[in-house]
């Protein structure tokens, strides 16, 4: 057949949405065309259609690879991220958005996705006002409309006029005593009764617990990303000052490690609202041992949150206005405390890891791992192999010098050995795409 007949088969079949596999046009045959030769004949009498078969093509190919994601930015980037080995990682687009590579929502290091996934829809849906209601009211028994006691009597009345007794939610009449109801006696116990409202009391009040240090927590974070203007006037402030110190690197430095830490804590408290619940683990450790690793965490948990607080307060300070020997105090406070925070960061991790997800055998939980260096941030592909690939995802990180002024902020370092990728789609205005035709040897040399 010619190849006028042929490009009309591709034409037809890339209009239909197809872009791998196109079988062969004879009756039966099920031989696949080449991919290349397909480009080749449409883009000589339809350039777009070749163009929009490319992006068909690579579209697919991301459907398909479990390592290669696009970006869940709103509104869409057109971003899609490739890493090398651990689909358990956080990533930073390059359009700043910072998510989990596995379950594409904000990254939540260190809860598992799952427990994200169920703390988020808690937070979301009306279940704490349900059990708000089965805590502080009871049901009318005639319109059965919950009906809130605010009188110490236990007589109670409905808005459609039905009286009933508080203590066992019977109907009464409206006779009543100091002492007694009419005709009415609650006297004896009932345990299924007494033992459901105060289970739910009692999830009702963990439940808040946790939430109101992870909102107070998250409220923190968003208070403080504010102080990155201020931080920039504090320091040009201290430029302009006639000082021997010109290296002011641990300002910053502190600062994006404040937001770092301040994240990472904020998380850890819907972690242990699942971790020593009843929700997912309840068969995985006896009463007595959930006990001993809850005390284990809340330790390493209140030492890192008491360390975070002492970094914000010093952050905050007017330093620009301190003499000379106050920064330098001040400095010292701020480096010190950075190493303190990333070291109490590291055993944190190396507990939840080992000790308590590591320990589960019925069910398993990943979590990202701990970088100092905050999160990795996706680099551009170049042609000519000027960006170094094939490096390990689990980045080898710098040691850290004693001054703790090594410690980079997310994103900030442009040259980043990690292994995370960027592709864009065609039009996208960042880059163009790699020919997936070609052997993954060849695409590695052009990458």
């Amino acid at each position: 057949m010619s190849c006028s007949g042929w490009t009309k088969h591709f034409i037809v079949k890339i209009n239909e949405g197809q872009s791998k596999q196109i079988r062969c046009m004879a009756h039966k045959c099920i031989a696949i065309c080449d991919e290349a030769v397909v480009r080749k004949l449409v883009s000589k009498r339809h350039p777009d259609l070749a163009d929009k078969f490319d992006r068909f093509l690579f579209e697919s190919y991301i459907e398909d690879n479990k390592m290669v994601k696009w970006c869940p930015s709103i509104p869409h980037c057109g971003n899609a991220l490739r890493v090398e080995n651990d689909e358990f990682c956080e990533v930073e687009c390059s359009c700043g958005s910072q998510f989990c590579f596995s379950c594409l929502s904000e990254a939540h290091s260190p809860c598992s996705c799952l427990m994200w996934k169920l703390w988020t829809k808690k937070c979301r849906d009306e279940s704490e006002t349900v059990n708000w209601i089965t805590v502080h009211t009871k049901p009318c028994p005639r319109c059965h409309k919950p009906v809130e006691k605010n009188g110490g009597c236990n007589l109670v009345s409905c808005i459609c006029g039905q009286a009933f007794c508080w203590l066992c939610g019977g109907a009464t009449d409206r006779d009543h005593t100091w002492s007694n109801i009419a005709n009415h006696s609650c006297g004896r116990y009932k345990e299924d009764g007494k033992k459901k409202a105060e289970h739910a009391k009692k999830y009702l009040y963990r439940y808040m617990h946790y939430h109101n240090r992870y909102k107070a927590h998250t409220d923190s974070f968003q208070q403080e990303s504010r102080l990155r203007e201020t931080i920039k006037e504090k320091v040009l402030n201290l430029e302009t000052r006639d000082s021997k110190f010109r290296d002011f690197s641990w300002v910053t430095n502190g600062l994006y490690r404040l937001f770092r830490s301040r994240r990472i804590l904020s998380y850890s408290y819907p972690f242990a609202f699942y971790m020593f619940g009843d929700d997912l683990f309840n068969n995985e450790m006896t009463a007595k041992e959930r006990q001993i690793k809850q005390n284990l965490f809340e330790d390493q948990q209140q030492q890192l949150e008491s360390n975070i607080e002492k970094l914000s307060i010093f952050i905050e300070e007017p330093f620009d206005t301190y003499s000379e020997e106050e920064v330098i105090q001040t400095r010292m406070q701020v480096i010190n405390l950075s190493v303190i925070i990333d070291n109490l960061c590291k055993k944190m991790y190396d507990c939840i890891e080992n000790d308590l997800l590591g320990s589960l055998q019925f069910s398993r939980h990943n979590i990202a791992p701990y970088l100092s260096k905050g999160i990795e941030r996706a680099v551009e592909p170049t042609i000519g192999g000027s960006t170094k690939a094939g490096c390990n995802n689990n980045c080898q990180e710098a040691d850290d010098q004693d001054n703790g002024e090594s410690d980079q902020p997310s994103g900030t370092s442009d040259d980043s050995e990690c292994s995370i990728w960027k592709q864009a789609r065609k039009g996208s205005g960042a880059g163009g795409l790699i020919d997936l035709n070609l052997p993954v040897e060849v695409i590695d040399r052009i990458d």
